[in-house]
Parts: structure tokens; C-alpha cells; sequence
């Protein structure tokens, strides 16, 4: 799921996120940078992943649950969901938490 963020913030993009809970994550494959947010701290899935895209008046934060590892070497497929209640109600949570440090 897909959340716009329109105007100017008075955090970067990384301090916002890192105000939601989440954390940088670099594919050590495609050398991507994204975040993720962990269910529990010591599994690393389920987690929440988030990738940052810039947008002509702000950005968008695109949102999905990664559930378990890729099913084998080289593959980057993996069971995720891409909407549903569960990943609702995280964008709603992030929303709210970037909202408050909208400037204007």
C-alpha cells in the first residue's frame, strides 16, 4: 500500500521513519536502501518493509509485510502482502506519526 506525503516535514525521511519504529536496511543483494520494522526483535519475518520514493511535493512511503524469507537462493520472491487489515493499519499508524511533524 501506497501513502503520499505531501508538503514539507520537519524531520529528513530517514528521522521519520526512524520515528515509526523502523530501521535502515541496505539488500545486500540489490544494494537498495529500505526499512523494515520487526514483529518480534530477535525474528527478522513477519516484518513491516517499507521502501521511500521522492515525489514532486514531498514522497510516498510504499508499505508491505514481508511474512517469511525468500524460498531459495538468488530468489528475491517471498510471501508478502501488499494490502489487507493487517498492513492497513500499519500505513494508518505511520500516518499519524508523520503527520505530526508536517510543517504547515
Amino acid at each position: 500500500m501506497r501513502l503520499p506525503c505531501r508538503g514539507q516535514y520537519s524531520k529528513n525521511q530517514k528521522h521519520l521513519m526512524r520515528k515509526c519504529g523502523y530501521a535502515e536496511f541496505r539488500d545486500p543483494v540489490t544494494k537498495k536502501m529500505s526499512y523494515v520494522h520487526l514483529f518480534q526483535p530477535r525474528n527478522y519475518y513477519p516484518r513491516f518493509h517499507v521502501y521511500l520514493e521522492d515525489a514532486q511535493d514531498g514522497f510516498v512511503v510504499d508499505l508491505h509485510l514481508d511474512q517469511k524469507k525468500p524460498s531459495y537462493s538468488g530468489s528475491s520472491a517471498h510471501a508478502g502482502e501488499y494490502d489487507g487489515p493487517v498492513v492497513e493499519q500499519e500505513l494508518k499508524r505511520i500516518f499519524v506519526i508523520i503527520r505530526q511533524h508536517r510543517i504547515g
